[in-house]
């Protein structure tokens, strides 16, 4: 099949293919006498394997070091795990990060007062300005 069908097919645009193409992700596929990719369907498995690991977070590294065990099938599963476990701990440190900026973020508005003063904790804050103690209070 040629790009356009594996891409339909792996649910990825072109563009993506030939980056993992180029990043070694996935073996350069044969060739027509055109020079046209040819895809096989074990390239789309592929293909569909990256889409699933890249939608799960998982970096290109990851994504490779998950291809290299998916590939030897002497693989330990405690390796794939801990591949897996990295990710998980890299998701929950980004949902604390996320946490902690919408904990600021809501703090931030409560304090602004929200009318027509130009005055403005949010602003201040974005500035690196400390706020007046007075501004400190939350809006009533």
């Amino acid at each position: 099949m040629n790009i356009g069908e594996a891409a339909s097919q792996s649910g990825l645009p072109p563009k993506t293919i030939r980056y993992y193409e180029g990043c070694g992700l996935l073996d350069a596929p044969a060739r027509d006498e055109n020079g046209y990719r040819r895809y096989s369907s074990a390239d789309v498995h592929m293909l569909r394997f990256l889409q699933r690991a890249r939608g799960l977070g998982f970096t290109m590294a990851d994504c490779q070091e998950l291809l290299d065990l998916y590939r030897d099938k002497r693989r330990s599963s405690a390796d794939v795990q801990a591949v897996a476990r990295r990710q998980l701990a890299e998701i929950d440190r980004k949902i604390a990060e996320l946490r902690s900026m919408r904990h600021t973020l809501a703090d931030l508005i409560e304090r602004c007062h929200g009318d027509e003063r130009p005055d403005c904790p949010i602003i201040d804050d974005l500035a690196g300005i400390a706020a007046p103690a007075d501004a400190m209070e939350p809006r009533r």
